[in-house]
C-alpha cells in the first residue's frame, strides 16, 4: 500500500527534529558495506538510506538487508561527510524509509540544510572538523546550490 503525501512528509519531519535533538542518524551496514538502493524514480539514481531512529533502520534490516545491522553516525560526520560526499556523487539520501522501503527521497545538501536549519532553530550547538560554525556551512551549502 502506498503511502500519502503527508505521511512521508511527517516522517522526514520526524527525521530532521530527531537528528537534530540527538545528534545522530543511523545506516545499516554489513560486512560488505552500507545499505543502498536504488531510487524509486530511477534505477540510475542511487540513494543511501538513513533512519532517525535505530528501531526504525533494524525494521528494515530484511529481505536484500537481511545480514545488515544499524549503526550509528554522529550527526557532524553525517553532514560533513556523507551529504557533501552523496551530492558530489549525487547519490541521493533515503529518509526514514519504512520496510517497504517508502519515504522521502532527497538531495543530500537539502538534508543537510534542514538538519542545520533546525539545529539554529533549537540553538543547538555543534562541532565540525571543516566549518567554524552551523551558519558558515549553510552558506556554503547555500552557494553550492546555487
Amino acid at each position: 500500500m502506498l503511502q500519502d503525501q503527508a505521511t512521508i512528509e511527517s516522517k522526514y519531519k520526524l527525521f530532521i527534529e530527531r537528528a537534530a535533538a540527538s545528534k545522530l542518524v543511523w545506516g545499516l551496514k554489513s560486512k560488505d558495506g552500507w545499505a543502498n538502493s536504488y531510487s524509486n524514480d530511477s534505477e540510475e539514481v542511487d540513494v543511501i538510506p538513513f533512519w532517525s531512529d535505530r528501531a526504525y533502520a533494524k525494521i528494515c534490516a530484511r529481505d536484500e538487508w537481511k545480514g545488515y545491522v544499524p549503526v550509528e553516525i554522529p550527526l557532524a560526520e553525517f553532514l560533513e561527510s556523507w551529504c557533501v560526499g552523496m551530492a558530489d556523487e549525487e547519490t541521493l539520501a533515503g529518509v526514514n524509509w519504512d520496510a517497504n522501503m517508502f519515504g522521502v527521497e532527497s538531495e543530500a545538501l537539502n538534508v543537510a540544510l534542514d538538519i542545520l536549519n533546525q539545529l539554529n532553530a533549537i540553538n543547538s550547538a555543534i562541532s565540525f572538523k571543516n566549518y567554524s560554525s552551523i551558519n558558515e556551512f549553510i552558506t556554503e551549502i547555500g552557494e553550492s546550490l546555487d
